[in-house]
């Protein structure tokens, strides 16, 4: 919500033209806000009723909600960026399905990140591309439920000062099928407004399995 109010999403957000009325010129809405109340407080949240058994962590309060939304990305080789005379915005360093035991779905970007490759060279990610955890200026990892983001912090010893920074998808918002490409264009965004270079992005996509992918940050003023 913070992040919102501060304008942080704006250079990633196309208004969408909504005609309310026949023969009225549209309206044009540039922020969703129905995924989050700025009546709710931390103390609300914690009265909430776990949602699958009593013991659980997962509330109506700490799960993403089922939201409408859409993501874009373009994704071409040098080459046809120099071609088409495109700016470069970032480059893929490397990226990796991983999975494990699917009643740990939620853990799986942990696996899923340290094998973050080269498609040149299939091996363990950061290494090969001489990257450590700790090189990485910012991470995205997609909440299905808050505690995706907290588990996989804990278990890769991440900076919880550099793990969704401007908000994940409980506060955003969840459109099914949209994740993948929409935390990366967020992360492309605080690279940006944050002056990082190298970030991470990785995402659930059931069955125990996650992806994840680094990129690298190509200044403004870089063109192909």
């Amino acid at each position: 919500m913070t992040a919102t109010e501060q304008g942080k999403f704006k250079a990633e957000i196309v208004p969408v033209p909504v005609v309310l009325k026949r023969g009225h010129a549209p309206s044009y809405i540039e922020l969703d806000d129905e995924a989050f109340a700025r009546s709710v407080s931390v103390e609300t949240l914690g009265k909430l009723r776990p949602c699958f058994t009593p013991a659980a962590s997962v509330t109506a309060g700490n799960a993403s909600p089922i939201s409408d939304g859409a993501a874009a990305l373009v994704l071409v080789s040098r080459e046809k960026a120099i071609e088409l005379g495109l700016s470069i915005v970032a480059v893929v360093r490397g990226f990796d399905d991983a999975a494990h035991d699917p009643q740990w779905f939620t853990t799986a970007p942990s696996v899923a990140i340290p094998k973050v490759h080269s498609a040149a060279a299939p091996v363990v990610a950061l290494q090969r591309a001489d990257l450590t955890v700790a090189d990485v200026d910012f991470f995205e990892i997609n909440e299905a439920f808050s505690a995706v983001a907290l588990a996989n912090t804990q278990l890769l010893h991440l900076d919880a000062n550099k793990v969704n920074v401007y908000g994940g998808a409980v506060a955003l918002g969840h459109p099914l099928g949209c994740s993948g490409a929409r935390i990366i264009v967020t992360l492309c965004s605080v690279l940006a407004q944050e002056n990082g270079r190298i970030g991470c992005a990785a995402v659930c996509n059931g069955g125990g399995g996650a992806s994840a992918i680094v990129i690298e940050r190509v200044p403004a003023s870089t063109t192909a």
